[in-house]
């Protein structure tokens, strides 16, 4: 399910104007990082490993940036951690 919902965003996060209307992005973008908020400690700690394991075994530069600083940019993480 994880990486679905992975899928899904780097979908969204590289969607041209054309494909995906840029506010209904932002939107969803938005409401999943406010979701992931209310995961317990222990899903948000999978989250971050599966994450972490699709990173590792990326091949492709952009998205494994993308899987990279997901944690974060979704809320799963504290910035300064």
């Amino acid at each position: 399910m994880g990486e679905a919902l992975v899928d899904v965003l780097w979908f969204i996060e590289g969607s041209e104007d054309e494909q995906m209307d840029p506010d209904d992005a932002v939107r969803v973008l938005e409401g999943v990082a406010h979701r992931v908020t209310s995961l317990s400690d222990a899903q948000r700690r999978e989250l971050v490993e599966l994450v972490g394991e699709m990173a590792a075994a990326e091949t492709d530069p952009a998205r494994r940036a993308f899987l990279e600083q997901f944690p974060e940019g979704f809320g799963l993480v504290d910035e300064a951690s």
